[in-house]
């Protein structure tokens, strides 16, 4: 059977999808390759690391693409136009099997881009810095840092799920918890929270190959 295609969306500095490669290299992601990355913002760095490993990269900006299509009326039919761009990118690089991951990709889905891949059984991850039904959404480590600031939380964690319109709301396959320690900054936190998000990442894209 043909090794799974994955495209891999980014938005910035790529240590997500660094994670990705390396574990794909080094065979802790088995049956699969990265077919191309996107990326909604052109200095992406993570553009750069998947050039350097010989991936096709991609450039897809939401105002670019509103730029170009001046007969898009609203901001409104953009997005949908934007987003449908989007899935036709993937699936024109569609294999029997593939896989979408969201890997620090700033921008929510619609359910013109969900239900595009849907119809095509292609299933889509993302990688969430905060455990299921907490702090979805944006900033949400920093929310929680304040919360445990605050008292109200103990611990903090990140997630792999599937992706649903409803964000950061799908099935989770992974979920580490992290404690959160009364003396460390956000910064601090922030940086135990990557080591904890590339080990979840590595181990969500194998299961959810898995489950294919």
């Amino acid at each position: 059977m043909p090794s799974v295609g994955i495209t891999v969306l980014i938005s910035g500095n790529g240590t997500n999808l660094q994670a990705i490669m390396d574990a794909i290299k080094d065979g802790k992601i088995q049956d699969a390759e990265i077919v191309q990355v996107i990326s909604n913002r052109l200095k992406a760095y993570g553009l750069q690391r998947a050039r350097d490993a010989g991936i096709p990269t991609d450039y897809h900006n939401l105002k670019k693409f509103g730029k170009e299509h001046p007969e898009l009326a609203n901001e409104d039919q953009i997005r949908r136009g934007y987003d449908q761009a989007l899935a036709d990118k993937i699936l024109d690089n569609r294999r029997e099997r593939s896989l979408v991951v969201c890997a620090g990709w700033m921008h929510v889905l619609s359910p013109v881009f969900l239900d595009s891949l849907e119809q095509s059984s292609v299933p889509i991850i993302n990688l969430h810095p905060a455990l299921p039904n907490a702090f979805d959404g944006i900033d949400a480590l920093e929310r929680a840092y304040h919360a445990f600031q605050e008292g109200l939380i103990t611990k903090t964690g990140v997630m792999v799920h599937y992706v649903i319109s409803e964000v950061d709301a799908g099935k989770p396959l992974v979920i580490k918890e992290l404690d959160i320690a009364r003396d460390e900054t956000c910064a601090q936190l922030e940086q135990r929270m990557h080591s904890l998000e590339w080990l979840a990442l590595v181990e969500g894209v194998q299961l959810a190959i898995t489950n294919m």
